[in-house]
This record gives C-alpha cells, sequence and structure tokens, in this order.
C-alpha cells in the first residue's frame, strides 16, 4: 500500500475507492437483465457514493464521527471463487464478485485505520471498515437466502 504523507492523502485514497465501488456496483446493475437484481446492485452503488460524500464532508470539514457497530461475519467470501464482470454472468457469480469486493474494502479500511496516528481517523476508517462488512453481510444472506436454499 502507499505511504500516505498527509490525512488529505489518505482521505483521496478512500474517496477513490468509493467512487471506484460505486462504479463497480453499476456495471453489475447495467450488466444484468433481471430488474430486481439491477436495483439491488443500484442500491449499493448508492451507498458507495453516500460513503464518498461522507469521506468528502470529514474532509472539506474535518469532522470524523461515525456510528459504532458490530457487524457479524459469515465468512462465505473466504470459501467462494472470485470471477470477472461479464454480460451473461449469473447472480450467483455477481453475489460472489460483491463479498469479495466488500471484504476487500474491510481489509483496505482497517489497514488504514492502523496506519494512521490519528485517533478521529482511525475511528473513521474502522467506522467505514464496519459500513462495509454490512454489506458484505447483506450480500451473504442474500446468498444464502437464494442460491444456498435453491441447490
Amino acid at each position: 500500500m502507499k505511504a500516505f504523507q498527509t490525512v488529505d492523502e489518505i482521505l483521496d485514497f478512500a474517496i477513490e475507492n468509493e467512487q471506484n465501488a460505486a462504479d463497480f456496483y453499476f456495471e453489475l446493475a447495467s450488466k444484468t437483465k433481471d430488474n430486481s437484481i439491477r436495483e439491488t446492485f443500484t442500491l449499493y452503488a448508492n451507498e458507495e457514493i453516500g460513503h464518498k460524500e461522507k469521506l468528502i464532508f470529514v474532509k472539506k470539514e474535518g469532522v470524523f464521527q461515525l456510528e459504532k457497530q458490530t457487524i457479524l461475519d459469515m465468512k462465505m467470501a473466504d470459501y467462494l471463487v472470485r470471477q470477472a464482470v461479464s454480460e451473461n454472468m449469473s447472480y450467483q457469480d455477481a453475489l460472489i464478485l460483491a463479498m469479495k469486493r466488500e471484504k476487500a474494502a474491510y481489509r483496505l479500511y482497517m489497514k488504514l485505520a492502523s496506519t494512521t496516528g490519528n485517533s478521529q481517523l482511525k475511528d473513521l476508517f474502522v467506522g467505514l471498515a464496519q459500513e462495509e462488512a454490512k454489506h458484505k453481510m447483506a450480500f451473504e444472506i442474500e446468498y444464502d437466502d437464494v442460491i444456498l436454499r435453491e441447490n
């Protein structure tokens, strides 16, 4: 990971990461023919845009507060194979990709939290990690409810 010199560099990196996540979910949404799946991924894309907006606000105003939560981890993403986004991707494959992406985002924010000496910034990144863990959990529940029950 890049060595950051300032809080602004860390925040810029996190802002870019959230935009990349939103782009990823918008891409998944655009590649599905199923309206309910499209709506689900669009919802998550918009949540990532919300995270980006929080980070922009933090950068502009210097406010570092996020509510702390404990999120259950079903660890499904640890055992699923990652695939690339494609036009004919199944809902199962899309959920697997989403779980893996959220797990990576969680790890990224926890790593950022561990690299800063600023306690407020650390709390912010832990809060963002919890948001990503919440998304991963929602995808795991969806996977369990839809994919595992069908098989």
